[in-house]
């Protein structure tokens, strides 16, 4: 094995058991010269199998149902663990990382790996690891931007915001996994389910919109202030984007005071009501932000819809204030360019080499995103690995400032064990896994998250790394 400082460089192996239980142990990492890595930097992970709706590779995965009417088993979730049990005569896929701390002087390490089962005489295998000089930077110095479209932790669903004390460490846990692959946009949701209920646990509103008994409006921002101040805790701070003007359907919902029933209405963009509301919401929200010293890092998030809706609720966002930023996902548009500080493209329907270096001439900031599509180049549970790592080369090739996945933690009904999602392809939903029905340790999609951390060594951060 291999690795700069502060890499994580890891290595897969399997293990047969003999006995009922099989045991691992590392022991300190010891170089020539005497310095040590210590053996609480070594972890194994198990590797856990998940279901999913396509074999491994399929390149004609579609948005739409899968062909395929039987599941199929692949290895997704790690689980941290030291000891765990298998059948006599049976195997186990384990995968063993090895964190090199930030001091750690360069040179080749050597130690061994003890595997004991029940009644037997211990294994032994040989490990060596040579540490480079180059030194991977705290991931809030990276260049390289990852964002996911949806990403909200366990704050909502079966635990729905209790704020325990043992609740308040999973979601920062999880926060924590996100912003340190370089996680930096806090994604949020100023109107309740923008994504047409089409999720296991809805995403709720972080800002309740009221509509009080004398007809006029408030906004409460309570569970908005909370998750970004915790999200900014684990080190996400550079930027908050606030979904959506234009939620599924147009659909809206709010609190009606004078009954305490909440209320849906259409509003779509092109519409008067529209503009009447979102000038409110964006009076109050201007507000509220100036006050928590937010405003400047603060983007509103508009997502595809047709042109002539997106465009109006562009024209409402702009002209209501100078101040505001937006960020859009979708395919690229060219008249749409000079309306956007942040523009993410679906790989394949992007701008040319020109069309990009002209942008970011502007200073405007760009990123390339998948979802459901393409079916290659992605980050399904039956994507082969790699392919996390050469979009992390595209993205360089191209001069693109980050990578957006449509969602981090959109979990499905049974997330330990299926990443189906309905009809959309095994593990499109979900990178990221912490206890939903219950409070157990942070399990991770580690193998396809793990390929995006090839970006800072590729793009560069804001000193060498070297």
């Amino acid at each position: 094995m291999e690795g700069g400082k502060s890499e994580c460089p890891d290595i897969g192996m399997v293990v047969r058991s003999v006995g009922t239980s099989t045991c691992l142990y590392a022991g300190l990492l010891r170089s020539a010269e005497g310095n040590i890595i210590p053996k609480d930097r070594i972890t194994f992970e198990l590797v856990r199998y998940v279901l999913s709706n396509y074999p491994y590779a399929e390149k004609k995965a579609i948005c739409g149902e899968s062909p395929y009417k039987s599941g199929f088993l692949m290895p997704d979730r790690f689980e941290t663990l030291d000891r765990f049990d298998l059948p006599s005569q049976t195997t186990r896929p384990v995968w063993m990382m090895v964190d090199v701390p930030r001091g750690t002087v360069p040179g080749t390490y050597k130690g061994q790996v003890e595997v004991r089962a029940k009644g037997k005489a211990p294994q032994l295998l040989n490990l060596e690891i040579v540490v480079q000089n180059q030194l991977l930077p705290y991931p809030k110095d990276w260049k390289y931007r990852l964002t996911y479209g949806r990403t909200r932790g366990p704050w909502h669903g079966t635990i729905t915001w209790n704020r325990g004390h043992q609740n308040i460490k999973c979601f920062k846990q999880h926060l924590k996994h996100y912003a340190d692959a370089g996680g930096t946009y806090i994604t949020t949701y100023g109107v309740h389910s923008p994504w047409s209920d089409n999720s296991y646990m809805i995403e709720g509103g972080m800002i309740e919109w009221i509509k009080k008994a004398d007809g006029t409006w408030a906004f409460d921002y309570k569970i908005f202030d909370e998750y970004v101040e915790l999200a900014m805790e684990c080190g996400i701070d550079e930027a908050i984007t606030l979904y959506t003007p234009i939620p599924w359907g147009f659909r809206h919902r709010y609190k009606d005071e004078a009954t305490g029933d909440y209320s849906y209405i259409n509003w779509a963009p092109s519409s008067e009501e529209f503009k009447k509301m979102w000038n409110i919401f964006l009076t109050d929200f201007k507000f509220h932000l100036e006050a928590k010293s937010w405003l400047d890092i603060t983007y509103i998030g508009i997502n595809e819809n047709p042109m002539e809706e997106t465009l109006a609720a562009i024209n409402v966002v702009r002209n209501h204030d100078k101040c505001w930023k937006i960020t859009y996902a979708g395919n690229w548009h060219k008249e749409l360019d000079g309306l956007l500080d942040d523009y993410s493209f679906l790989y394949g329907e992007e701008p040319t080499i020109a069309e990009q270096k002209a942008r970011a001439a502007t200073g405007r900031t760009s990123t390339v995103y998948v979802c459901c599509n393409p079916p290659i180049p992605n980050n399904f549970v039956f994507s082969p690995p790699i392919e996390g790592r050469w979009i992390s080369w595209y993205v360089m090739a191209y001069g693109y400032d980050g990578f957006l996945r449509w969602a981090y933690d959109a979990w499905p009904e049974d997330a330990d064990r299926d990443a189906r999602h309905g009809s959309w392809a095994a593990g499109d939903c979900l990178h990221g896994i912490s206890g939903r029905q219950k409070l157990h340790p942070l399990r991770e999609n580690e193998r396809r998250y793990r390929g995006f951390r090839e970006g800072p060594y590729l793009t560069g951060t804001d000193r060498p790394i070297g």
